[in-house]
């Protein structure tokens, strides 16, 4: 029979000890584990305790060496197969080990597994209901059920509870101690587990409660700290952060809303990082194809191991297949671009028809940025709306005309909101008492998400009325424009932008335009056309007569013979229509 070596750390918090320990014994089935227990000098009658328990390992440091170290310490005198890291402050539960050594063993690909937690960093938490430890222990049987796609592959696993394989800790050796006395040492470890070759999975059908910095909370100060100087040993190691760099944007993810999980996709992250986001889009599907782009070659080889990854520069010719990916991702990226509307433009090349851009992009109306301007200020941060390497500014109107001018339709938008003080609340309200209401909600919103079409429908449509433009009215063929128009139900606004993007003789083009939609009875599409039209001359002949006839035909005399009075003294063509009207 395996054993599992379960290695705890202590310093102080005996109650937490006990509780761990029992709960070890309680619900871990005798003979397949062995307790080791490091105590790191504790004062607080944890030794004492510790030295009366006969089943228990134990390793007494007359001085705090820290969480690396004191793991070490465990690990070199294990005598597991597998190594199971455990903070003090954990209460395990029913079939718990079980679970975890089940995903371990699944492949002999998977270095490392983690369970998850109502209390853990690195989005290994869940919500939870429960109000005591017996209530937790039923919460968790309801989730800790042998479940093989409840395993998700991730790019590091925090190490409260992570179970690794002996073979791959003689492979790559002990955590590093340069992190003492701790923090960051299990995204180090996660990593180096990785590049040896291995997965690390999440195992979601694996609950356990953690109390959550039980040795670090009493001095909060001096937790951040140590935190402070772990991330930047950890930087100084690796060539980037890994707090930046590991994020999973969730939130982009659920943007995708693909109808079903085994749909083959092709996805693009522009700043991938390490790639924590792309792994789970293939945890939620299963078979798409990833490909990054990302800048920095460190976190660029982390990604590497799962993902095809180029070090090009968005900016610069790209060296993919046009028509290929399904979604492109832009999270944080736009804004950090010299030219981000001609990135938009080329990126567009490579989706496929109907494929999706989906970007997250900072929203510079955010109430708080304005009240500082509104003081004087305006200043860059390393993080944040004013973000020092930002170098383009955004509202939503300027990021719906990008998208717009780019070639892409259908743009859904969702407001990311952070919580908002509630003194903060009366400067909103002033806020939009000085402009329109309608703006109210863009105060609120901190980074705009916005999701696109490829719109090569629209983009074709442009071109047919600039060719029509220059064509003389004999030679026109309007049946090619009108089709488009009445089959892919294009609104009469878009045909506007287009006229006015893409046509000399806009007056000219609008009365061609409302001549071929007549035939198909559109005069949804026609008024707003002809109604285009009369703002840039109100006194159009062809324009007054056209509308006044549309009108007509929609059962609208009264405002039809207010148009062609206008220009009955000039026209015979006119009165005679005049004259129907008023007798019918």
């Amino acid at each position: 029979m395996n054993k599992t070596s379960i290695v705890i750390l202590t310093y102080n918090k005996l109650e937490f000890t006990i509780d761990c320990i029992e709960s070890i014994r309680n619900y871990t089935t005798v003979g397949t584990y062995e307790i080791i227990v490091i105590d790191n000098a504790s004062t607080d009658g944890s030794r004492e305790w510790l030295s009366d328990q006969s089943d228990i390992i134990t390793i007494f440091n007359n001085e705090n060496y820290g969480f690396p170290k004191g793991c070490n310490q465990g690990i070199e005198v294990a005598t597991g197969d597998n190594i199971l890291l455990l903070n003090n402050d954990v209460i395990v539960t029913t079939h718990w080990l079980d679970n975890l050594l089940l995903a371990l063993n699944s492949s002999a690909e998977v270095g490392a597994v983690g369970a998850i937690s109502n209390e853990c960093a690195y989005y290994q938490s869940i919500s939870v209901n429960y109000k005591n430890i017996e209530e937790m222990q039923e919460f968790a049987k309801n989730i800790n059920i042998h479940n093989p796609h409840e395993w998700d592959q991730r790019i590091k696993l925090v190490g409260f509870c992570m179970l690794i394989k002996r073979e791959v800790i003689n492979e790559i050796g002990l955590l590093d101690e340069i992190f003492s006395p701790g923090n960051f040492e299990d995204d180090d470890y996660s990593f180096r587990i990785m590049k040896a070759g291995y997965k690390l999975l999440l195992c979601k059908d694996t609950f356990v409660h953690h109390h959550g910095h039980a040795t670090f909370s009493a001095n909060s100060k001096s937790f951040h700290n140590i935190l402070h100087q772990s991330a930047a040993r950890f930087k100084e190691k690796w060539a980037f952060d890994s707090r930046y760099s590991t994020h999973i944007r969730f939130d982009v993810i659920d943007f995708m809303e693909l109808p079903r999980s085994d749909i083959p996709i092709n996805v693009l992250e522009v700043g991938c990082a390490c790639g924590g986001t792309l792994l789970e889009i293939k945890n939620r599907y299963k078979n798409a194809e990833l490909h990054g782009i990302e800048l920095n070659e460190d976190s660029a080889a982390i990604a590497s191991l799962f993902a095809k990854i180029s070090a090009s520069n968005v900016e610069h010719t790209l060296e993919y297949q046009e028509n290929y990916f399904d979604y492109i991702i832009l999270p944080d990226v736009l804004e950090h671009l010299n030219d981000p509307w001609s990135v938009l433009k080329n990126l567009k090349r490579y989706l496929k028809d109907n494929g999706k851009v989906i970007a997250s992009i900072p929203n510079v109306m955010h109430y708080s940025l304005l009240r500082d301007t509104l003081q004087g200020r305006w200043e860059y941060a390393d993080a944040g709306l004013l973000d020092r390497t930002h170098l383009r500014f955004f509202t939503i109107y300027e990021i719906e005309k990008m998208f717009d001018d780019a070639g892409f339709m259908d743009m859904n938008y969702k407001g990311n909101v952070i919580p908002i003080p509630e003194g903060d609340e009366e400067f909103i309200s002033k806020l939009a008492s000085l402009g329109s209401s309608s703006v109210e909600q863009q105060y609120r919103v901190y980074q705009w998400l916005v999701k696109a079409e490829r719109n090569d429908l629209i983009e074709n449509l442009g071109g047919l009325i600039k060719r029509m433009d220059i064509t003389s009215q004999q030679e026109m063929d309007l049946s090619e424009i009108i089709s488009l128009i009445k089959n892919n139900s294009i609104e009469p606004l878009e045909i506007i932008k287009l006229v006015e993007g893409n046509a000399q003789k806009k007056q000219t083009t609008y009365n061609y335009l409302a001549i071929g939609l007549y035939k198909e009875r559109m005069f949804d599409h026609i008024i707003p056309l002809l109604s285009q039209s009369l703002n840039i001359n109100s006194q159009h002949t062809e324009t007054l007569y056209n509308l006044g006839f549309i009108l007509y035909e929609a059962n609208e005399k009264e405002l039809a013979l207010e148009y062609l009075h206008r220009i009955a003294d000039k026209d015979e063509d006119t009165q005679e229509l005049i004259n129907e009207i008023t007798l019918n």
